[in-house]
């Protein structure tokens, strides 16, 4: 069997004047995979392509040939020169090293922000390319399939992924903790930037279908509005809007505070003291520190969310540790199952030579037997099959175990020499050490199944 390997680059190996480039490869629409009929030393190819990270997983015979052409295509793929020093911003996995990273990456160890969920779904699209253009095989599809039920027990057995870690996230969360369910509340955002933007996206994930937005700017507003599918206000006109919702957040580039004691007070009359929630992340801060002493409204500022911030990342520090144990766990169970691989080809040649030496003498027995019928010789060839799959069954069950241990290439010689297989290799494709040809690969996981 050949070589896993993983070679990339990402947030922490390259520079942001390179990741700015990989930013534009990213929304390249060319595929790299297309290139795999091209490349004479790589088998396996998969490529996943994001604004931070830019990673060739393959699998190959010649380590090093296989190595310097995903360097080659990379550097084409990314635009970058000849004179770039490309090692520098690399990092390469081998083997077992390259399962392990890659559990890390789809369970978000690997991340800028860690435990956030993007990148499982990205890796999933990868795979799915790689489908597509069928440059997957036996390996990277197995290895592939783990890494999402890896990832899927990484968010099930541990929290990694549900402490807020942006002040935009920890303030949906926080709107969350006091009004629960958040699908039946209003929210108006005051503002169109970046934070608001990422804020607009959690509430509706949260599943909040009533967003309003005002904006100095009313392109800017319009524009936010159409995305999230909510309505617009004139800027001036956000006091009055602030009657009819549950939950304000305010992130403009105002130098003095926007919304002061009075304009709340008055309006908390007319709401009945309807409780409502203020969520200031703008800095210096749009709401004046008094209103939070208005019976039933609450105000939490960009300070209060940090706090909560500190929290929860050194809450995902611990829970990274429990996730860390799952891939180490799983990457020694993926290794058990490609040491078992080894044993395929002997197990398929002992299963041929006897269902060879069966029919053969099956033939034989027939010809002097002319008179039995069809029936007759089908429930022999039934008798015959069994005996065989009986005989056998001790056997192959002992390869698979030592298939799995550091004794393993003396158990395969044995078993070739107590079997005879070797003599038989000039005559099939039955190489313990070789490659299994044409259908043989599709049965590899057929056989050990078996």
């Amino acid at each position: 069997m050949g070589h896993i390997v993983l070679l990339g680059m990402n947030h922490k190996s390259a520079p942001v004047e390179i990741r700015e480039q990989l930013a534009v490869a990213c929304k390249s629409a060319v595929n790299p995979l297309h290139m795999l009929p091209h490349l004479k030393d790589v088998d396996e190819l998969v490529f996943l392509s994001t604004c931070n990270r830019v990673e060739f997983l393959y699998t190959c015979g010649n380590l090093k040939d296989g190595t310097d052409e995903i360097k080659e295509l990379l550097r084409v793929h990314v635009g970058l020169s000849a004179s770039t020093p490309l090692d520098s911003y690399l990092y390469v996995y081998e083997d077992l090293d390259a399962v392990q990273h890659l559990f890390q990456v789809a369970s978000s160890l690997d991340s800028m922000v860690l435990g956030e969920p993007q990148i499982l779904g990205q890796l999933k699209d990868a795979y799915r390319d790689a489908v597509e253009f069928r440059t997957v095989k036996t390996i990277l599809n197995r290895l592939l399939h783990k890494a999402f039920s890896v990832a899927k027990r990484v968010r099930t057995e541990t929290c990694i992924g549900s402490c807020a870690v942006s002040v935009s996230y920890a303030a949906v969360e926080l709107a969350r903790k006091i009004f629960g369910e958040l699908q039946d509340k209003k929210v108006l955002l005051i503002g169109a930037g970046e934070m608001c933007e990422l804020a607009a996206g959690h509430f509706m994930a949260q599943g909040v279908r009533h967003m309003t937005v005002a904006n100095r700017t009313i392109e800017r507003a319009v524009e936010l509005a159409k995305r999230f599918r909510a309505d617009t206000v004139p800027f001036d006109s956000f006091l009055d809007a602030m009657m009819n919702v549950d939950i304000v957040l305010s992130s403009t580039g105002a130098q003095e505070p926007i919304i002061c004691y009075e304009d709340v007070r008055t309006r908390m009359r007319k709401r009945r003291s309807k409780p409502l929630f203020f969520i200031d992340i703008a800095v210096p801060r749009d709401i004046d520190p008094k209103v939070n002493q208005i019976d039933n409204v609450y105000v939490y500022d960009i300070d209060d969310l940090q706090g909560v911030i500190d929290l929860n990342r050194e809450e995902r520090r611990k829970q990274a540790q429990l996730a860390q144990h799952i891939v180490d766990e799983e990457t020694i169970k993926f290794k058990t199952w490609l040491n078992s691989l080894n044993a395929v080809p002997t197990i398929v040649a002992i299963r041929e030579k006897a269902e060879m030496i069966r029919k053969n003498e099956l033939k034989k027995t027939f010809a002097q037997l002319s008179g039995l019928s069809d029936r007759e010789k089908e429930a022999i060839e039934v008798l015959t099959g069994a005996m065989i799959k009986k005989i056998l069954h001790d056997p192959i069950v002992f390869l698979k175990k030592k298939a799995q241990r550091g004794t393993q290439p003396l158990f395969m010689d044995f078993t070739q020499q107590l079997f005879n297989l070797q003599e038989d290799n000039s005559d099939s494709a039955m190489n313990c050490d070789g490659p299994v040809n044409g259908d043989d690969e599709d049965n590899f996981l057929q056989t050990l199944k078996k």
